[in-house]
């Protein structure tokens, strides 16, 4: 059970979250059906293989979604935000997880017991429609990445990964710095290439005076010009 008021209220009463849509009644019963853990950065929430433990809502914090492909290389699918769930698919689908989830930094997680999903929440028709839609469009997003990754050439998928980075973490108060810091790893393994063509690219885009690089941190200086070159390919 949460016993965090603000926890609760922060899951169900945000218009952002998922459960906002359920009626008083759900949401008062959802609190019994509730578990909160704490995850350092770099631990695992679940990997790939893993049976879905439950309905999975990130509170606060970042997290990568990835596939191990072929020699072990990672490929980066999703990025999770707060707000967003993550490894649902495998939930409602009965299947282990497709994909594993390990944080970029320190997180919260809330676990909505499968029970209540199926037999409660499910059941109320605004939550399901909630549900088919958020799938839907994550299937036309990996519909646009798959083509992405496979036709445009190193600097095109780079320069879309920076922009998918901004699009969905936002930027500091400066208005340029990614709000989101990466190793250079994550990067390659978002934008498929190696790291060593990412930290060649990445200095390519800094010396053409698109970007910044500090340590992780990276500053967009120039969102036309890197708009452009994603949208060239």
């Amino acid at each position: 059970m949460l016993n965090s008021e603000y926890g609760i209220k922060d899951i169900t009463e945000n218009p952002k979250s998922i459960f906002y849509v359920l009626n008083p009644q759900e949401k008062k019963e959802m609190q019994e059906h509730i578990s909160l853990s704490h995850y350092r950065r770099n631990e695992f929430i679940y990997k790939e293989g893993d049976k879905p433990a439950g309905f999975i809502m990130l509170v606060d914090g970042k997290v990568k979604m990835y596939k191990d492909g072929v020699g072990g290389r990672e490929q980066i699918i999703r990025m999770g935000k707060p707000l967003g769930v993550i490894g649902y698919r495998a939930l409602l689908g009965n299947e282990p997880h497709f994909t594993s989830a390990v944080t970029i930094e320190e997180s919260l997680v809330c676990t909505v017991s499968s029970e209540f999903i199926f037999n409660r929440a499910l059941r109320n028709s605004d939550f399901s429609l909630r549900i088919v839609n958020k799938l839907s469009r994550e299937l036309g997003f990996a519909y646009s990445r798959t083509v992405s990754l496979t036709q445009k050439h190193i600097r095109g998928r780079l320069a879309e990964a920076l922009i998918l980075l901004r699009d969905k973490y936002g930027v500091e108060s400066d208005g340029v710095t990614l709000k989101v810091f990466l190793s250079r790893e994550d990067i390659a393994n978002l934008s498929n290439m190696t790291a060593s063509n990412a930290i060649r690219t990445l200095s390519t885009f800094a010396s053409e005076n698109v970007i910044t690089i500090d340590g992780r941190k990276i500053r967009i200086l120039d969102p036309y010009r890197l708009d452009r070159i994603s949208k060239l390919g």
